[in-house]
């Protein structure tokens, strides 16, 4: 898929993948000298107070002669993380039991205090 050009940098081939608040794109641009290379860039969105929000944006750029070495320490530390940790996201668990803990003093005073949920703020 072509997109066009970004400068003197042509995007020859590009994926999205959306995670939640952040979003990833894959991008294949075409170097001065007609060599391709790879993008990857993250996008998160942050929400002002106001409503308003704004984005701020990480990119790397990956070049041929380092594919394999990212690959094979990409695929090692998924690996060890998947060994240690499995694949459940213990932040959504923890929530979870979080919520089902204080759910009965959620939106209630307690002692002069106001518990609420981090998810509205």
């Amino acid at each position: 898929m072509q997109k066009g050009t970004e400068g003197n940098q042509e995007e020859i081939f590009s994926k999205v993948l959306r995670a939640g608040r952040r979003t990833y794109f894959f991008d294949v641009r075409e170097t001065k000298a007609s060599d391709y290379y790879l993008t990857i860039t993250e996008s998160k969105k942050f929400t002002e107070e106001d409503g308003s929000y704004h984005y701020k944006k990480h990119k790397i750029y990956l070049y041929k002669e380092d594919f394999q070495n990212f690959k094979d320490i990409l695929e090692e530390m998924t690996a060890f993380i998947t060994k240690e940790r499995g694949l459940e996201v213990i932040s959504e668990r923890h929530q979870k039991n979080f919520n089902k803990e204080n759910s009965e003093t959620i939106g209630s005073e307690t002692n002069g205090f106001i518990d609420f949920n981090f998810e509205d703020i």
